[in-house]
């Protein structure tokens, strides 16, 4: 019996997409084999490139696997309509957490409200500083086998200090004590500040993901980011006319406004769009794309991690003979000499008071785009340098160290900051729109058929759930964080359950009733919550308004303005 058209069109096309993504993999697994032994270079470097290179063939594989001899072009807009569309719910999200990323330190400030005075004192003394903080640890750690001190930034004003205590009988591994905070000029520790995950669970969702094995989460959030990478690909290749798009913007058109703010919002921050989707695969590329360093270095993990990530720390084995610690300050002036003037950001010192300790300092973190900073070592008895590493050449490894900080954004000064805060809005609202033109196309196609299929009413419930039910999400979030008792037993996981709990809720809510009216619903209750964080604040603590207040409300704003637009303009 012959197969109907439309069945034989499916078979075929997920005959392709099998081919494209399973085949593809393996086939690039076999290309950046072959190009890591050949490559003229160290076997590290050699690595390096081919891996970093992967992605872009892999992406190269699909995009031919989906072209057709003479339809390119409207090969490529169906490429980019399906990949975008399977993905663009989790990449909303991963987008929304990373861009609320590039704020972790001044949200886990706000979140911990009891920290907020010591912002008020004055900047120290790199050395001053960490003479407090030694003090401190002479005192409550003294037989510790290491201490690890965080000096004081502009973002961060409190100066963090924890250690690692020696083996126990009934202990196999030694135990590492929770960061404390500490005064920077006195010394005296700061007040423990409710229990919360703070800015870093918002980090750490957008590629580890949440309620899941870490790994699952992470080749999750890669598959996704890599159709982020082919869909943007395709769309370029789909627009010949990308910058004349951009200038163009039909309101009040239905499906044809959607298409020019998707377009408008994608030419925008393109680089950007490219930079961020390319550099997260790069940050986890030994994860998705192990072929090249197994085909150089096999098992031999020990030596791979000795020749990729040259650090100045070394093994240390303690002589069990007492010595007393250096003086630090001379040593910070010569670290901050080497770095020309730069501040040290972070001192390990391992066995401290014996013979053998050794003193690790790092530069200040955001004063390069590479995500290592440099260190230098020395002797702690005698504050003899050792050895010190400046990633100052430029090879494969730097350049992919380069990309995995440009990904995370810490070099950038306030400025730049909100710049790629502003872009990855952009993003945001890229995804969305696209996710939500499809429903408005689909919507008309289906009108005029006479048929409003099953597909159809789901991805309109799961862009209401995403979209509009986010934003609650994160609101929530933040409203746990003021609401929950400050002594209740596991409070920042309570906080996270708010999180999730919200944004099932309204996706549940969504798929019960996919209508104009609950957008407009859960759009006001978004904008509610987001404009409601700033009197919440006043009311439950004693502190100044931030300025993560006035982005709260900012964001309320923009989400009713939204649902007011939906109310009286019912073509949007």
């Amino acid at each position: 019996m012959p197969l109907h058209h439309s069945t034989r069109y499916r078979l075929g096309v997920a005959a392709r997409l099998l081919a494209a993504i399973l085949g593809g993999y393996l086939l690039t697994v076999a290309i950046t084999w072959m190009l890591a032994v050949l490559l003229p270079q160290s076997r590290v470097d050699a690595v390096m490139t081919s891996t970093l290179l992967s992605f872009l063939v892999y992406a190269a594989i699909i995009l031919c696997a989906f072209g057709k001899r003479g339809h390119w072009r409207q090969a490529m807009a169906w490429l980019h309509t399906w990949s975008g569309l399977f993905v663009c719910w989790l990449l909303l999200m991963v987008f929304m957490s990373g861009t609320a990323s590039y704020y972790r330190d001044e949200i886990s400030w706000w979140m911990k409200p009891e920290l907020q005075a010591t912002s008020q004192a004055a900047p120290l003394p790199a050395a001053q500083a960490a003479q407090s903080a030694l003090a401190y640890l002479r005192r409550q750690a003294p037989d510790a086998t290491r201490w690890v001190i965080e000096l004081p930034t502009g973002r961060q004003s409190a100066l963090a200090v924890s250690w690692v205590a020696p083996k126990t009988a009934d202990k196999k591994r030694r135990a590492r004590q929770d960061q404390v905070l500490l005064d920077p000029a006195s010394g005296a520790q700061l007040p423990a500040p409710r229990a919360t995950e703070g800015g870093d669970f918002l980090f750490r969702l957008h590629f580890d993901l949440h309620y899941m094995p870490i790994v699952w989460g992470r080749w999750i959030v890669g598959i996704a980011a890599m159709g982020m990478l082919v869909a943007i690909l395709s769309g370029v290749i789909t627009h010949r006319r990308i910058f004349k798009d951009f200038f163009t913007f039909r309101p009040r058109k239905g499906q044809r406004s959607w298409l020019d703010a998707h377009n408008a919002l994608a030419v925008l921050a393109l680089p950007f769009h490219l930079m961020i989707t390319y550099t997260g695969l790069v940050t986890l590329m030994f994860m998705y794309m192990p072929a090249p360093k197994q085909a150089l270095y096999g098992g031999d993990q020990k030596t791979w991690l000795q020749e990729a990530y040259p650090q100045t720390a070394r093994k240390v084995t303690p002589s069990g003979q007492p010595a007393p610690l250096t003086d630090l300050a001379p040593l910070l002036a010569q670290a901050s000499q080497r770095w020309q003037g730069a501040a040290a950001g972070r001192i390990v010192i391992d066995y401290p008071g014996d013979a053998n300790a050794t003193i690790a300092i790092a530069r200040q973190a955001g004063l390069s785009f590479s995500n290592i900073e440099p260190a230098v070592l020395f002797q702690g008895a005698s504050g003899q340098l050792i050895a010190a590493t400046d990633y100052d050449a430029i090879t494969p490894s730097e350049a992919r160290r380069a990309m995995y900080g440009l990904h995370l954004g810490r070099f950038a000064d306030p400025l730049l900051r909100a710049l790629f805060f502003l872009c990855g809005l952009a993003g945001c609202a890229m995804v969305a729109t696209g996710a939500v033109l499809w429903g408005v196309r689909t919507r008309a196609q289906a009108v005029k058929s006479g048929r409003m299929g099953f597909g159809l009413r789901l991805v309109e419930a799961l862009n209401i759930g995403a979209i509009a039910g986010l934003p609650i999400a994160f609101a929530a979030f933040f409203w746990a964080n003021r609401l929950l008792p400050v002594d209740m037993a596991q409070r920042a996981d309570r906080e996270i359950a708010c999180f999730f709990g919200a944004w099932a809720l309204a996706a549940v809510l969504a798929q019960l009733r996919p209508t104009r009216a609950m957008w407009r619903c859960q759009l006001w209750l978004g904008a509610g919550l987001w404009c409601g964080l700033m009197p919440l604040n006043l009311a439950t603590t004693r502190v100044s308004l931030a300025g993560f207040d006035w982005v709260a409300l900012g964001v309320g704003l923009l989400l009713a303005g939204v649902a007011w637009k939906l109310k009286i303009h019912p073509k949007v």
